[in-house]
């Protein structure tokens, strides 16, 4: 069971690169996700993301239960599950340019998780579990949203 975890939790162990796995992590998420958004109905991708928030809140509990650092960086589900919830709203952001939406949305994404700005920071450093490690993820994703929506309604 723990091997299912480490791979679940590692992205099957990409998260294990030594150079920026967050990153390229991200990267190949982005790709993933873009297959699934076209391939499912939104209501099967939405499940979808829900049954996999609640995996890996269980299995990152467990995985960091024996690390010394609550948010090691071979974990990289959080930034899968941060980089889904930004498809999650890709049906309220009017993208003619799938390209730009791909390009623009990455960088921004990486951007606030990397930066983390407020509560983000907050988030980081106070809550020492599962929670905290997803939450700041998808708040990343959820700001990557607010910014592209603002983009939009500039027509860029």
């Amino acid at each position: 069971m723990n091997n299912i975890i480490e791979k679940f939790v590692t992205f099957f162990n990409i998260g294990k690169i030594k150079f920026a796995p967050g990153t390229v992590g991200s990267t190949i998420f982005f790709f993933v996700l873009f297959f699934l958004f076209i391939k499912l109905t939104y209501l099967l991708f939405l499940l979808t993301f829900f049954i996999i928030l609640i995996i890996s809140i269980l299995f990152i509990n467990k995985y960091i239960k024996d690390k010394y650092e609550h948010d090691p960086k071979e974990v990289i589900i959080d930034e899968f599950l941060g980089c889904y919830v930004i498809f999650l709203f890709f049906p309220l952001i009017q993208i003619t340019n799938i390209i730009n939406f791909l390009i623009i949305s990455f960088i921004l994404f990486r951007l606030f998780d990397i930066i983390k700005l407020f509560p983000i920071n907050l988030i980081d450093k106070k809550i020492k579990n599962s929670f905290g490690v997803i939450f700041d993820d998808i708040l990343a994703g959820l700001y990557t949203v607010i910014v592209l929506i603002i983009i939009h309604g500039y027509k860029i």
